[in-house]
């Protein structure tokens, strides 16, 4: 970039991904740890979607929704990963500006359709214990559909916002993004423009998101404890339950680590990359491994498809 005290955003033709601050003989052990999570969020999640996909049990509403949300876990991690693992092994950590513009819409996308789409598989929980009969004729396929493609259709359409908003401000501070991918806090530490309009679209585009899942999600699983605690036998209960303890876990920690991120002080940008690395690693990682190992339904799936890849070979 040419002179940085008046240089703007048209001048800006790569950034610098800072990543983590550590020695560089620890960068070949988080290359090793990286390449690690990343082949098992590869494995399980492809894994997912081929047992969802080829097992006429699993075709239900619930297996629909699963199938989506390894699809967009297996995507979300792939923006990121990848380019964090190169930058270990390279001397500029360079991206382009559109590589930069890319990788934060694509993320944003993602992200953001992820939690509207934990928001649908929380009602469809609630409509298959709250009003089991009609589980069938509430869920239709149709359904279904809609509320995956409108939970993309916000994803896309927020994106586009947040990423237009953190591309229209001028950059001259620096290049250097202390973190190892683009994302809007640490591009704003980069920014000469004036941030308050700025954050406070952002401020409300992110209430706007967050709030009714949350609301969905909340209302539902009142109605469902509300509904399981007058079931009388315990093993009713407890069947019950586990039905819903899964999406709970993914829940937890996709939005505990979002809220962690953004409400940690600019002042410790360290734990903003320990927080990220729950829903560009962590989560897409366990969500194949909780849904799997806790579902009757999938374990017997994944048993059936192995038995067949033996027998032919």
């Amino acid at each position: 970039m040419a002179d940085r005290g008046t240089s703007n955003r048209s001048e800006v033709i790569d950034f610098i991904l800072v990543g983590f601050r550590v020695r560089p003989e620890l960068h070949i052990l988080l290359f090793l740890l990286f390449l690690l999570v990343y082949a098992m969020i590869l494995l399980g999640n492809v894994g997912m979607m081929v047992i969802i996909m080829t097992d006429p049990r699993l075709n239900t509403p619930m297996y629909f929704f699963l199938g989506n949300l390894s699809f967009i876990d297996l995507f979300c991690s792939s923006v990121i990963v990848p380019k964090a693992m190169i930058n270990f092994w390279s001397e500029s950590k360079s991206i382009s500006f559109a590589g930069c513009v890319t990788q934060l819409f694509l993320f944003a996308l993602f992200i953001v359709t992820e939690g509207f789409l934990l928001a649908a598989m929380a009602y469809d929980r609630f409509i298959a214990i709250c009003s089991p009969l009609l589980y069938s004729v509430h869920m239709s396929t149709r359904l279904c559909a809609q509320l995956v493609v409108g939970s993309y259709f916000c994803g896309c359409i927020s994106s586009i916002l947040q990423t237009s908003m953190t591309f229209t401000l001028s950059f001259c501070a620096s290049r250097a993004i202390d973190h190892f991918y683009c994302d809007t806090r640490p591009l704003e530490r980069l920014s000469c423009s004036d941030l308050f309009i700025h954050k406070m679209v952002s401020f409300s585009l992110s209430g706007i998101i967050i709030l009714p899942t949350i609301i969905v999600i909340i209302v539902s699983y009142l109605y469902i404890v509300s509904t399981v605690l007058k079931i009388p036998s315990t093993e009713g209960r407890k069947k019950a339950f586990s039905t819903c303890s899964s999406h709970l876990g993914v829940v937890g920690v996709l939005y505990g680590a979002v809220f962690f991120m953004y409400l940690t002080p600019d002042r410790y940008p360290e734990l903003s990359k320990v927080a990220s690395l729950c829903y560009t690693l962590v989560t897409p990682m366990l969500n194949p491994l909780i849904y799997s190992l806790r579902n009757k339904d999938v374990k017997e799936a994944l048993n059936k498809l192995l038995e067949k890849k033996s027998t032919v070979l």
